[in-house]
């Protein structure tokens, strides 16, 4: 008879179909998602429902949070919503001395269970968390300030997504290379030399996932998972104002992973007391053999320069740029425009700062239009668009931290304001700081300008600034993505040779780029599976969302021969 199938067998019956649909979409770059963007599509099958959403969540706060984790010395928290309500809840805090060896422990037996069980528990983890949607899109509105729908999508499916995109590139990668081979060398008329080879993949140790504060999972899961299918354990260190998604995330993995047999230590919280800041502690230690990190250019450029004994994997900060030279269709570009600069309240890596816009005008379906028009046009797209109270909340959501809300308030001083901010109100949340974005017309011909555009102002400021001609807004871009980085560019162009430069531009120096968007795909948003995020080829980021390159450093291919 038989042996019954291991639990973690049974995972990769289950999900091997998910798996071979995921590889194949990398190879194709086409649209394909498990993972359902519409809140209604959870309720049935075992997921919660918006209300066993909700109410999964509320019975978190004010609660302890406990892992089971060894080495818990104490007990830390201070998560405040950017809509006003202090979350409550507490979390372990490590003793290192301990956690790390406890988490170490475990790594044979998953080494030694081989890249397909690996992607099979990985899937199953993203399954439950999927499942459970609706109790993290409140967790990660109310630690990130993004509004409801875009924490359900882009902290749920989005991110769940962007985590499989990883497992699928850690697998393909890891069976690139065969588990045995026999290798045979003729010697003519000596009987041949013959050798049986084994290949596998080994783990570096210990990786660190440093989180942030925007986007906890969405940034989280590509470090987690790619380190996780690749044999390693992993240790999440969260931002301290957005530490309950990932919280919730390793409490679902180390869940998993005991239950198909494994150490439930593979996976690990480190929360931190306020103002203790851990991340450098942790990314010395000899045991943590891989980062991942999203957050500033500094702290991102200390890693990589100070964390000798990890791979590192950063993605940063830079300064994105759209060319707007001309175009077809004035109102889509404006709309486009519009929507970039006001979603999540500029809150993303990967939104617009500043528009190259040429002194002289552009030319557009509607007939030329001057500089000071086009701003004009922009400025009142935006207040179209966030007209209305309750609309312009649901797009903006609130501003995650008073850093931004003092750039903001400072970003009037830096030239003249083509479009002002306004405080939003939220009935629902009177305390959430809520602001629309501004615009400032800047002269790309000043040295005193420059030193505004040519900064990063993380936030809903944006500049408008005026240069000379075409030729000199691809140079601008150039110098910008060169010296500053960008995670997106973008053009508007009805010329061929306009659209080539900037092309060649952003081949040269390595920068993703959208051209002419009018339509409801925007320049910030990107697709796993099909769009790179970053490019691992300028200052913005040394990674990118999700390649081979992502992941491959993550594992090393050890060799056992021995004669056949």
């Amino acid at each position: 008879m038989a042996a019954a199938p291991t639990a973690y067998e049974q995972l990769i019956d289950r999900h091997r179909p998910t798996l071979d649909q995921a590889l194949e979409t990398i190879r194709t770059r086409a649209y394909w998602s498990p993972h359902p963007e519409h809140p209604k599509a959870y309720g049935e099958n075992g997921s919660l429902s918006a209300a066993e959403g909700k109410a999964a969540f509320d019975a978190l706060l004010g609660t302890r949070f406990d892992l089971g984790q060894p080495g818990t010395d104490d007990w830390v928290g201070g998560e405040v919503s950017p809509y006003g309500i202090e979350l409550g809840t507490t979390y372990p805090h490590a003793d290192l001395d301990v956690l790390l060896p406890a988490m170490r422990a475990g790594q044979r037996a998953w080494r030694d269970a081989g890249a397909e069980a690996r992607a099979a528990v990985c899937l199953e983890i993203l399954a439950r968390i999927s499942a459970r949607t609706h109790e993290f899109a409140h967790a990660v509105m109310h630690t990130s300030g993004q509004a409801f729908m875009m924490a359900l999508q882009a902290g749920g499916p989005h991110a769940q997504d962007r985590g499989l995109e990883a497992v699928a590139y850690a697998y393909a990668e890891q069976t690139r290379t065969p588990d045995t081979a026999e290798w045979t060398k003729p010697q003519g008329k000596r009987p041949p030399l013959a050798l049986t080879k084994q290949f596998t993949p080994v783990p570096r140790g210990i990786g660190l996932v440093i989180g942030c504060n925007t986007f906890p999972t969405w940034n989280g899961y590509p470090g987690l998972f790619a380190s996780l299918a690749t044999g390693n354990a992993v240790l999440v260190k969260p931002h301290p104002r957005a530490v309950l998604p990932l919280a919730l995330t390793v409490r679902i993995a180390r869940e998993v992973l005991a239950e198909a047999g494994f150490d439930p230590n593979l996976v690990a919280l480190a929360a931190e007391a306020p103002g203790e800041g851990i991340a450098k502690t942790l990314a010395l230690r000899p045991e943590i053999r891989i980062v991942d990190y999203t957050g500033s250019t500094a702290f991102g450029d200390w890693l990589e320069t100070h964390a000798r004994q990890a791979q590192v994997y950063t993605e940063k900060a830079g300064v994105n740029t759209v060319v707007v030279e001309s175009t077809g269709a004035y109102k889509g570009m404006l709309a486009n425009l519009a929507f970039s600069l006001s979603l999540y309240s500029g809150q993303m890596c990967t939104t617009p700062q500043n528009l190259l816009i040429p002194r002289d005008g552009i030319a557009t379906d509607e007939g030329p239009k001057t500089y000071d028009e086009v701003v004009a046009d922009l400025a009142r797209a935006v207040d179209a668009l966030l007209g209305d109270d309750a609309r312009a909340a649901a797009l903006l959501g609130a501003l995650v931290n008073p850093d931004v809300r003092a750039r903001l308030e400072a970003a009037p001083g830096l030239g003249e304001v083509a479009l002002a901010s306004r405080e939003v109100t939220m009935p629902e949340f009177p305390d959430a700081v809520v602001r629309t974005p501004v615009i400032v017309k800047l002269d790309g011909a000043k040295p005193d300008d420059e030193a505004a555009y040519m900064s990063e102002c993380f936030g809903p400021v944006s500049f408008a600034v005026a240069v000379d001609s075409a030729e000199d807004a691809v140079e601008l871009l150039r110098r910008t993505v060169r010296d500053k980085g960008a995670m997106t560019v973008g053009a508007y162009t009805t010329s061929d040779d306009v659209a080539e430069a900037v092309r060649e531009v952003c081949l040269e120096e390595c920068a993703q780029l959208s051209l002419n968007l009018t339509g409801g795909v925007y320049v910030n948003q990107t697709a796993a599976f099909s769009d790179f995020h970053g490019s691992g080829g300028n200052p913005a980021a040394n990674a990118a969302l999700c390649d081979g390159a992502f992941v491959a450093d993550r594992f090393r291919v050890v060799e056992v021969r021995e004669e056949a």
